[in-house]
């Protein structure tokens, strides 16, 4: 995102500030834009649970700086202390959420920060991974840049670009997945607008990616999920471009509840459905789409909204957060490496050779 109305800095999705992690409050935009504070590994842990943060790439992120703040928590603690502390901070934030293959992406990468540096002084393991998590963070934005500009080039002048969730700055740690493509376009002067699903039930296309859309300008038309197949089917939409939040070894892609619906309508009317994603997303240890955990929430996303209950009381609920697109409704995956048209298994095992 460029601007907040009234700022002169570009709008951060997580920031470092006097030493510790600020994130915005998703849970609460549009209304409200307020930056919520974090010390220890828990306390992030419980904000990507929560979904003040959320977005793999930007959860990702998250947990790389958890395990910062706890390091530094406790660098003036004995080395088995230390040792004991960070490992439990890892483990209360693997357990955070399960479906977005990042946040253990990052994990991994931050324990092999510290397996190098064990042999240092406790402070400057904690100096360590407080630059890893930097780091992190700022390459995600360069992959997202990467990756927007090999979209930007598969979207036609005028193109009508239908989301699902938000895959926007949002949900990394700058410019975007999804929304980079749709930014990077128009920074390279093509005219594009875009069709926001709204998201049910936690309402990330209606609040999120409409604020962002708005806030930069672009235009943005938002529908109800349910709107999709009518507007397809009287060719009011040009392509689909979504995020994910884990890409089995075979292409299958698991994002946002609702995007398999939105893959097969496009199938059906021949509209392109793009998925842009980083290495990082893919998770080459999980054969297909079956084998990806797909997480369930809470009751009360579904009987309604903050304060406001529509639901009967005592009626069944399900809420699966995420479901699973099939490679072959899957036109591409745009990576920070290209292109990759109808993406399958030995396809995907050849972008990590190179």
């Amino acid at each position: 995102m460029r601007q907040r109305p009234g700022d002169d800095q570009p709008v951060q999705t997580l920031r470092w500030r006097e030493g510790r992690l600020e994130m915005i409050d998703q849970r609460v935009l549009p209304q409200r834009f307020e930056y919520l504070r974090y010390d220890r590994a828990a306390e992030v842990a419980e904000g990507i649970r929560a979904m003040v943060v959320r977005g793999a790439p930007a959860i990702g992120c998250a947990a790389a700086y958890g395990i910062a703040l706890e390091a530094r928590a406790l660098q003036d603690a004995a080395r088995d202390a230390f040792s004991a502390g960070l490992d439990t901070g890892f483990a209360v934030l693997a357990a955070s959420r399960p479906t977005a293959i990042n946040l253990f992406w990052a994990l991994k990468r931050m324990r092999g920060g510290w397996r190098a540096s064990q042999h240092l002084p406790v402070p400057d393991i904690a100096n360590i991974l407080l630059g890893e998590a930097h780091e992190i963070a700022a390459e995600d934005i360069r992959i997202n840049r990467a990756m927007g500009a090999f979209g930007a080039a598969l979207l036609p002048d005028g193109a009508r670009v239908l989301t699902h969730c938000n895959a926007g700055a949002l949900a990394t740690a700058g410019h975007g997945t999804a929304l980079g493509v749709i930014r990077s376009a128009v920074e390279a002067g093509k005219s594009v607008s875009v069709i926001a699903d709204e998201t049910r039930p936690f309402l990330q296309g209606a609040r999120l990616t409409a604020w962002e859309m708005v806030q930069e300008h672009i235009p943005v038309t938002l529908i109800t999920d349910n709107m999709a197949g009518h507007l397809m089917s009287h060719g009011e939409v040009d392509a689909v471009v979504v995020g994910t939040d884990r890409v089995a070894a075979n292409g299958d892609v698991a994002n946002k509840i609702g995007t398999y619906m939105v893959a097969v309508l496009a199938h059906r009317h021949g509209i392109p459905f793009y998925v842009a994603c980083p290495l990082s997303t893919i998770d080459l240890e999980v054969p297909d789409g079956a084998a990806i955990p797909i997480e369930e929430r809470a009751a009360d996303e579904v009987t309604g909204f903050g304060v406001h209950q529509w639901a009967a009381k005592g009626v069944q609920v399900r809420n699966p957060a995420f479901d699973v697109t099939p490679a072959e409704l899957v036109t591409a995956l745009i990576t920070e490496k290209g292109v990759l048209m109808k993406p399958g298994r030995d396809s995907i095992a050849r972008l990590f050779s190179f």
